[in-house]
């Protein structure tokens, strides 16, 4: 998975009794105050630094910056920071309008049993029990894929499926046409995986079982074999492995780089991916690339869609905050607001002309 910034978050309330000899009736202080109002729900001071905190956190463990560096870096953003928790709100409230929470709650347990499967944990108290002793709180981990799941949903429902099943054939053979050189047979690899999970368990020492399976593998040990009995992949023992055929200029550079000079038959060094874990390659095939165009109308649909996505996505959010009730308080709305309603005042504009 990637690198994750949660939104989870409480409203803080002290409460500070002042007794007096005479029986003076107690004080409440409220020491948290009300950043944006979304509709019927409001977005708290507490919430913004929690999410800063998580984001500096995030930063310090890539490695990229200072405690020091990362906290500055994150403060003078805070007014994105803030415009983004407004729109998950409004996604959010759209999710639960759509009436997905069964659905999200579904996925959410499938998670959950797929961990316990991984880790090869019997009962969903056990897996919260070694959740815990790692320092990870369960229901901070299903706040923040409720929230992550809910936006995939509703984008894939109002945006992306609306988008990719739209274009008509004449569109799609238009386009294909004038952008062949897009559509050629692109540069394969083949790969087999073992992934190593860091979840419960001590880096150290997955780092070093990484290191003997690529001594292993390397040494002529059956790859299919020290997949199927090491890998913490949920169906290794049907797929032995092997990931199947991926694009080459697709791959992410964290994977593309290790991969980069191996050949066939070749196997990577461990390669760590963040918080995650350890995935160790074996390259089974290489297909070159080929300059003859192909027509396949899922990928000229694909290609479409994807043009077009990030315009209809923000289209779709522009919409959401014109129809919703937002109030950013007096002290935030210089940071907030041009970030949070450029985009609403260009679409107004646009409507103005026509």
């Amino acid at each position: 998975m990637k690198y994750i910034n949660s939104a989870i978050f409480t409203i803080a309330i002290l409460a500070v009794s002042s007794l007096a000899i005479f029986a003076q009736e107690s004080e409440t202080k409220v020491v948290d105050e009300v950043v944006a109002q979304v509709n019927d729900s409001v977005i708290t001071l507490s919430q913004v630094k929690r999410e800063m905190n998580e984001a500096i956190d995030s930063t310090v463990k890539e490695g990229k910056q200072t405690p020091d560096q990362a906290r500055a870096a994150i403060e003078s953003k805070k007014g994105e920071l803030i415009a983004g928790i407004v729109n998950e709100e409004l996604l959010m409230q759209k999710g639960k309008e759509a009436g997905v929470d069964s659905e999200v709650e579904g996925q959410i347990n499938q998670r959950f049993l797929e961990i316990m499967k991984q880790q090869n944990v019997k009962t969903l108290d056990a897996l919260y029990k070694a959740m815990e002793a790692s320092g990870v709180n369960q229901e901070d981990i299903r706040n923040l894929w409720r929230k992550q799941i809910t936006r995939e949903i509703v984008l894939n429902r109002e945006v992306d499926s609306k988008l990719y099943l739209g274009w008509t054939a004449k569109e799609i053979k238009a386009y294909y046409e004038a952008n062949k050189a897009k559509f050629t047979k692109p540069e394969t690899i083949t790969i087999s995986e073992i992934f190593l999970n860091f979840a419960g368990r001590d880096k150290e020492a997955v780092r070093e079982k990484a290191k003997q399976l690529v001594q292993q593998a390397r040494g002529g040990a059956d790859f299919g074999k020290l997949a199927e009995e090491n890998s913490d992949r949920e169906n290794v023992k049907e797929t032995k492995g092997k990931a199947g055929a991926l694009n080459v200029k697709d791959l992410d550079k964290i994977f593309a780089e290790p991969l980069k000079d191996v050949k066939v038959g070749g196997i990577t060094e461990p390669i760590e991916i963040a918080e995650e874990g350890i995935e160790i390659f074996r390259v089974d095939e290489r297909s070159k690339a080929s300059v003859e165009s192909f027509y396949d109308e899922t990928e000229v649909r694909k290609a479409m869609t994807y043009e077009k996505l990030p315009a209809e996505r923000k289209k779709f959010m522009t919409n959401l905050r014109q129809d919703a009730y937002i109030k950013i308080s007096e002290t935030y709305r210089p940071l907030v607001s041009p970030l949070l309603f450029a985009d609403d005042r260009q679409a107004e504009v646009k409507k103005g002309e026509k």
